[in-house]
């Protein structure tokens, strides 16, 4: 199974457009302590050191959510794998004919790209915190 990507530009689209979150979409931050200092608006926080212990608890809650979308700080390691366990979960789910049709994306360049674009939207950004950003993230 491809990872299929979503852009910071897609993803806010979708926020921005007519779809319900957690009915139509829902986001999943992988993060863990690095979740402090800002989010995308409305995602839930499922920080990736027990993702494992926990995907079958997210899947159920999930399961009639027709897009599902999967971050981290970068989304080059803990989103992209926690996508591929979410997904390998919900298609056996669907395989057994107890889920809907759905699809699984990652956030290409993770929360550190869509806050540099969105921070100050708030329909798109929420908790933004200038002072985790200036002191963790800048060179």
């Amino acid at each position: 199974m491809a990872t299929k990507y979503i852009s910071a530009d897609e993803l806010a689209a979708v926020i921005k457009s007519d779809k319900v979150p957690r009915k139509d979409y829902f986001i999943v931050d992988v993060r863990d302590d690095d979740w402090r200092g800002g989010n995308i608006k409305g995602a839930h926080n499922a920080p990736s050191y027990d993702f494992l212990a926990k995907v079958d608890d997210l899947v159920q809650q999930t399961k009639d959510i027709p897009m599902v979308v999967f971050h981290c700080a970068l989304s080059q390691v803990r989103g992209p794998k926690a996508a591929r366990i979410y997904a390998e979960t919900r298609n056996l789910l669907q395989s057994k004919g107890q889920d809907i049709p759905h699809q699984v994306y990652v956030l290409r360049g993770g929360f550190s790209d869509f806050q540099a674009k969105y921070k100050d939207d708030p329909d798109l950004v929420e908790n933004w915190d200038k002072e985790v950003w200036a002191s963790e993230w800048s060179i």
